[in-house]
């Protein structure tokens, strides 16, 4: 029997707004959730809970993707917040090299029972090359400002993508 895809569960209707992970979350599939997060403070929703207890894994473009939102969240008046729920090991072990636990309240598994209910599946991904080569470059970007020693760990990957673009002059 073949896997289930990997996919993102929202429910935008409760607060926090529930973000949930099945599957593996990556630079193939997080195009969705940058834009589901984009709506979120377009509409002014402050609180959010990523819930990874269905999640395999995890990338660092999904990770700065995450970051992202988290500055974008941290720039509201009053600052808005990401929770991320249960964590793998594994996981825990990325968020806090990333320095992501900076950006972040990372809580136990028994705060998302509370919020559990009816979600969606994000559309699929359907963003071209170009778009998706932005998004790993921004994604990272988001890392380096989250951790300046992420710039190292991060070169080759972001000048490799920005070489993809066309160039190191372009920036997002």
């Amino acid at each position: 029997m073949p896997d289930n895809p990997p996919v993102f569960l929202v429910n935008p209707y409760t607060d926090p707004v529930v973000i949930r992970i099945n599957g593996r979350a990556s630079y193939l599939n997080s195009g969705p959730l940058r834009e589901f997060f984009t709506v979120l403070v377009r509409q002014m929703r402050k609180d959010v809970m990523i819930d990874f207890r269905n999640c395999t894994s995890v990338d660092s473009t999904f990770l700065g993707i995450v970051a992202g939102a988290a500055l974008d969240f941290m720039d509201m008046e009053p600052p808005g917040k990401i929770k991320l729920v249960a964590l793998s090991p594994r996981n825990m072990e990325l968020v806090k090299n990333l320095g992501l636990e900076r950006l972040t309240i990372i809580i136990d598994e028994a705060a998302i029972r509370a919020v559990e209910g009816h979600e969606e599946a994000l559309g699929a991904d359907k963003i071209n090359q170009e778009e998706r080569v932005r998004m790993i470059i921004a994604a990272h970007e988001h890392l380096v400002k989250c951790d300046e020693t992420n710039a190292e760990r991060f070169q080759d990957v972001l000048t490799f993508m920005r070489k993809q673009r066309g160039g190191p002059e372009h920036r997002d």
